[in-house]
């Protein structure tokens, strides 16, 4: 059972937390607490596997709370879900170990695909003292800036490299599915799916624009290197 830790100041989002982490088996919640320094207390007397962290919290933010969470031997993997996007946070985190980042508002499947990808790297970690290369690359080769997986089925390498290569020449600006279709000469909906993809690979991320009456409009900006 991998055992888990949610810091997050927002009872509402830690309680949907907590829902998400427990619907994919293996995982286990053993507390909720809203600041970084409670965390910190709790994690000296109780060892867990994987912290659900956010940035913006009271007393002692996200990015802190790593810090001296690493300065005091403390070897509990991190994942960041949070509302920050500012590029520097971001880099931050992952410089700090976080093994994903995942940005609010985001979809179940997102986190589900962390959690799973989280739990064949804590098996393989596990299974051994020593193992062979075969299983490095499983665990590395999702790497999701690295563009080693395959997309999914369905979805055609020529036209995710033409979605790919028009949200780089957009690098820094959001784009919306209707942009990148009229370019393209596709539907919308095709496009959706090659964006749901790379934001699953967290080449790209999704921005939502809740504006007036109607639904929120979807745009995306290109994060990959």
């Amino acid at each position: 059972m991998i055992h888990v830790l949610i810091v997050e100041d927002d009872p509402m989002v830690a309680k949907l937390n907590k829902c998400y982490v427990e619907s994919v088996g293996g995982f286990k919640v053993v507390n909720t607490v809203n600041d970084g320094e409670k965390a910190l207390e709790f994690l000296k007397k109780q060892d867990v596997d994987l912290i659900i962290l956010d940035i913006y919290m009271p007393q002692l933010d996200g990015i802190s709370f790593l810090k001296e969470m690493r300065k005091n031997s403390i070897e509990a993997d991190v994942l960041f879900v949070t509302a920050a996007k500012e590029t520097d946070k971001i880099d931050a985190g992952l410089k700090l170990g976080a093994i994903d980042y995942l940005i609010k508002p985001f979809e179940y499947d997102r986190m589900r695909k962390s959690l799973e990808n989280y739990t064949e790297r804590y098996n393989v970690l596990r299974s051994e003292n020593v193992i062979k290369q075969e299983d490095i690359d499983k665990i590395t080769t999702k790497n999701p800036l690295g563009h080693t997986e395959l997309p999914p089925k369905g979805l055609h390498q020529k036209t995710l490299k033409r979605v790919r290569k028009i949200m780089k020449e957009n690098r820094g600006k959001l784009v919306s599915s209707g942009e990148i279709a009229e370019k393209i000469g596709v539907s919308r909906v095709t496009i959706r799916r090659y964006l749901k993809y790379l934001v699953s690979i967290q080449e790209i991320i999704l921005e939502i624009e809740y504006g007036g009456i109607g639904r929120p409009n979807h745009r995306y900006k290109y994060i990959g290197k």
